[in-house]
């Protein structure tokens, strides 16, 4: 079965028992207003697969220097998430929306900054260049799919936040720490994928 078709059996398929809903890996409250936003989840068509990923600036006012997927807030002129994710992948680091091949949307997660985020699913071309977007993005790079789906490589943590005590997955990549909603969201696809 090709990788295109393990993705969309598996986005297709119900939820794990194990899926992580949010930061705080509890409900929130009937007073929470979350606000809709999407991230692009870009897999490379090659052999050995990876994700795109960008580095934020260290300079942003939120999720200074964080590894994140490109993404951002559905507009109101956004068709949904889809269109959302790929408008922002286009503005972040210069992709064109006409050329993902989107397999689907998978499991909304919610923030502890109260953002409820859908990840998009997609396949891109290998080798793609990418500019990064000065006001936003430091750096892209790509890491293995493999490296990333590998649940040895998902490691627990925790710490205080605003009076709580938050736990959270991190992913350390060489000297890149992927972390929080991030890792979280890859931890998902990873265990839809098992």
């Amino acid at each position: 079965m090709t990788l295109e078709a393990r993705l969309r059996a598996a986005l297709a398929g119900a939820p794990p028992a194990d899926l992580l809903l949010n930061d705080a890996r509890e409900p929130a409250g009937p007073d929470v207003v979350l606000t809709a936003a999407a991230v692009l989840v870009p897999i490379t068509d090659r052999a050995e697969p990876g994700v795109i990923l960008t580095e934020r600036l260290a300079t942003l006012r939120r999720h200074a220097g964080q590894i994140a997927f490109p993404g951002g807030r559905i507009d109101p002129e956004d068709d949904g998430p889809v269109a959302a994710a790929l408008r922002e992948a286009e503005e972040e680091i210069a992709l064109p929306r006409h050329v993902p091949r989107v397999i689907g949307t998978t499991d909304r997660y919610q923030t502890g900054t109260g953002y409820a985020v859908t990840p998009v699913v997609a396949m891109v071309p290998a080798d793609l260049d990418f500019v990064p977007n000065a006001g936003e993005v430091a750096d892209v790079f790509e890491v293995p799919l493999a490296f990333l789906l590998d649940s040895a490589n998902h490691r627990e943590a925790s710490l205080n936040w605003q009076g709580r005590e938050r736990h959270f997955y991190e992913i350390n990549w060489g000297s890149r720490r992927i972390w929080g909603a991030t890792a979280a969201m890859i931890v998902n696809l990873a265990r839809r994928l098992a």
